[in-house]
């Protein structure tokens, strides 16, 4: 007679925006998240709420053993003490053996829960390549994004499980390259927000509302990036420098120095790469330093 499987029975340590939203979408997945283990209790319970499920507690609660699968979604400095933490509260032989921990971590790899491994854990993480400034945000665009993924077997099977509920798609990434992994997340990401800032002021200069800006300036990033993933970065790269009129370049440089000082050193950064990327040379002198 063959027996079924239990059911995994979910906690989610930290009350944060991944936390929140990755729970959520987990929840109205049919995941049941059992627990919400936050450091501070009234985080914990917001966090409840905003989930949908799962009793909001401290992280020495003894009803948290019950879980089969534990998700860390603490701040990345919290996790190798949260993996200690648990790891003292329960150290015996063998004694996390048949549960699985993941976190959500971009830059550390599963070796983070080392500890946990030790007693007989299967460890792994998941990380989205997506921006979470917030918990609605999270709800509205984890799903069907992209996930990458390393780790035990176990804890690589429960993950792929997850983005598959969240029509994700799941990609492996070396542990030992999750550092550059997460670079390339925060080149194009804060950094894009701020160029959008400073294209934004700039605009400001020129007379044209916040109101007007933003949206403008949504559509054409948005635009960009179609560009990008439809014809690749050479194709998808236009303006001055691409055409080579450097005379715009020059006047792009006399304005920046008159207006906004302080974004030439970016601007002539920016433009560098550019060029190296076009196989566009830089004529002698055009990338002077402000007097």
């Amino acid at each position: 007679m063959r027996l079924e499987q239990k059911p995994e029975k979910v906690v989610i340590v930290g009350a944060g925006r991944i936390g929140q939203s990755l729970g959520r979408l987990l929840a109205e997945s049919r995941v049941p998240i059992a627990f919400i283990a936050a450091r501070k209790l009234a985080a914990g319970r917001r966090a409840a709420r905003f989930i949908g499920n799962g009793i909001a507690t401290g992280l020495a609660d003894p009803r948290l053993q019950s879980a089969s699968v534990w998700l860390v979604a603490t701040s990345d400095s919290a996790i190798a003490t949260v993996a200690q933490d648990l790891a003292r509260q329960r150290n015996g032989e063998g004694s996390w053996r048949g549960k699985v921990v993941l976190h959500t971590c971009g830059s550390l790899p599963s070796a983070a829960l080392r500890p946990l491994k030790l007693l007989g854990a299967a460890v792994g993480s998941l990380h989205p390549y997506q921006t979470v400034p917030s918990p609605q945000a999270g709800v509205r665009n984890l799903r069907k994004c992209f996930w990458a993924v390393e780790g035990d077997r176990k804890a690589l099977a429960v993950a792929r499980n997850w983005v598959r509920r969240l029509e994700g798609v799941a990609f492996p990434i070396r542990p030992e390259a999750k550092t550059i992994y997460h670079l390339s997340a925060f080149m194009v990401c804060p950094t894009l927000v701020t160029l959008m800032a400073h294209s934004t002021r700039l605009l400001q200069h020129a007379g044209v509302p916040p109101g007007i800006s933003r949206p403008m300036l949504h559509q054409f990033v948005a635009e960009t990036a179609r560009n990008f993933a439809d014809l690749g970065a050479r194709r998808a790269l236009t303006g001055p420098a691409v055409r080579g009129d450097w005379t715009t370049i020059r006047r792009h440089l006399a304005a920046l120095r008159r207006v906004a000082p302080d974004v030439e050193p970016v601007y002539q950064s920016l433009l560098q790469a550019m060029l190296r990327l076009g196989a566009k040379p830089v004529p002698r002198g055009l990338l002077r330093k402000a007097d």
